[in-house]
Order: C-alpha cells, then sequence, then structure tokens
C-alpha cells in the first residue's frame, strides 16, 4: 500500500481523537488523525509525523496523520504507520497471495455473521472462513500489544468467531503490527485482562491465530512476516 503524497511535520497536540495540531513547513496545520486509538505513547509533543496530502479540496483538514516516529532510549526512532483504514486492506493483499489460504481462495471484504460484521470472508475450495484484522500500533520493548485502551467490541468479535467455529467455518484472528523489529505479540492483560482472557479461550476452542509485522516507510506498508504469537 503506497500513500499519494507524503509530507513531514512536528506534532504540537491533539485536541480530541479526530484532530491533530502539526508544524508543517513552520506552519500550524489542523490535520485528520486516522486513529482514533488513544496512541497516547506515539502523538507525544514534537514528535516527527507524517501526513499524507488530500486531493479533496471540499475537505475540512488537508492533511491525514498516517505514520510517526517513536523515540527509543539508546535506538534510532521506529516508524509506526498508525493509520487504522490500512490493516484490512493489507491483509486482505496478503491473504489473496497464499498465505494460511491457497491461491485459488475467494475473498469478500465485510461479511456478516450472526450479529457481527467480519473484517474477511473466504471460500477456499469446500471450506469458509471468517477473518477478523485488528491493527497493532502499541509496542513495548520489542513487544507488540493488544489493545491500547478496553474493547468490548473486540471480545464481540472473538466471542463470535468462536461461535462460527462451532458451526464449521475456519475462524481466524490476524494481528497487523504495524511496524518491525518486534519479536512476539501478546494481548495486553493489563490493559483489558478480559480480552486476554477471551483471545485465550478462542484459542482453546479452535480459533486460529496469527500475527504479522510490516514494513514500513513514511509513503507505505506492506506485510512482510510472520511473528511469534503468546496467548
Amino acid at each position: 500500500m503506497k500513500y499519494r503524497e507524503i509530507v513531514k511535520g512536528t506534532f504540537i497536540s491533539r485536541p480530541n481523537r479526530f484532530i491533530a495540531k502539526v508544524n508543517i513547513n513552520s506552519k500550524e496545520e489542523t490535520v485528520h488523525v486516522k486513529n482514533t486509538g488513544r496512541c497516547k505513547e506515539l502523538l507525544v509533543k514534537d514528535c516527527t509525523v507524517y501526513l499524507s496530502k488530500s486531493n479533496n479540496p471540499q475537505r475540512k483538514t488537508m492533511y491525514d496523520l498516517v505514520a510517526v516516529e517513536k523515540q527509543r532510549e539508546n535506538k534510532l526512532p521506529l516508524l509506526i504507520n498508525m493509520d487504522s483504514q490500512i490493516p484490512n486492506d493489507i491483509a486482505a493483499e496478503f491473504l489473496s497471495m497464499g498465505n494460511i489460504f491457497s491461491d485459488n481462495a475467494v475473498l469478500k471484504r465485510e461479511v456478516t455473521f450472526e450479529k457481527s460484521r467480519f473484517d474477511i470472508y473466504v471460500r477456499d475450495g469446500e471450506k469458509e472462513a471468517f477473518v477478523e484484522v485488528k491493527g497493532v500500533t502499541l509496542e513495548k520493548d520489542g513487544v507488540a500489544l493488544f489493545p491500547d485502551a478496553p474493547t468490548e467490541r473486540g471480545i464481540k468479535h472473538i466471542n463470535e468467531l468462536i461461535i462460527a467455529k462451532q458451526n464449521g467455518y475456519r475462524a481466524i484472528i490476524l494481528f497487523v503490527v504495524q511496524m518491525k523489529e518486534v519479536n512476539v505479540f501478546k494481548p495486553n492483560a493489563q490493559m483489558h485482562p478480559e480480552f486476554a482472557q477471551a483471545l485465550k479461550n478462542a484459542k482453546e476452542k479452535g480459533v486460529e491465530i496469527y500475527t504479522v509485522d510490516c514494513i514500513v516507510t513514511p509513503d507505505s506498508i506492506k506485510i512482510d512476516a510472520f511473528i511469534k504469537t503468546e496467548v
């Protein structure tokens, strides 16, 4: 996935979850934040951010904030894509290339089962599957963590994937870590213990759980490789 036009800026503040103030070419701009999560460990004052410039003259904001350099002690900054809309797109591309499923698998986006709309439905020969994709932007000491805030919606998706599995479907959760330099994924039990327990329960009942990392540049993101998952 490649963004059309990227500019570099310096983060100032985030008045609410939808917008941020960013210094771009010595001018303060109000920009759209493409991630409504907390991201407090990422969006810190004076950090370097990357923004995609819109070509829509009707928009209230000219830029979308899509990536950030996370400062680390005694290490170079870690570039993290924080666009929450992108994991589904790159996951669909990744799965269509013979990863997890066969090369002949047919994918559909946003398909409803029971009371949930799952991100991806897959027909692979005679087998059907539902895939729920979760973008991950939280990293601590080389460990990728999800969620960064309590998510009752995430628990609902997990529980309905269990139902799908019990009804004969393959049920899959794919965590897309929107960065490199992580060694393992773990549920963030400290932030949301109920989510961690639900994920463990799902694994015990046959839901498949995978994690992939990504190669990230200021103007692109692509899934790279599977990494270890500890549930």
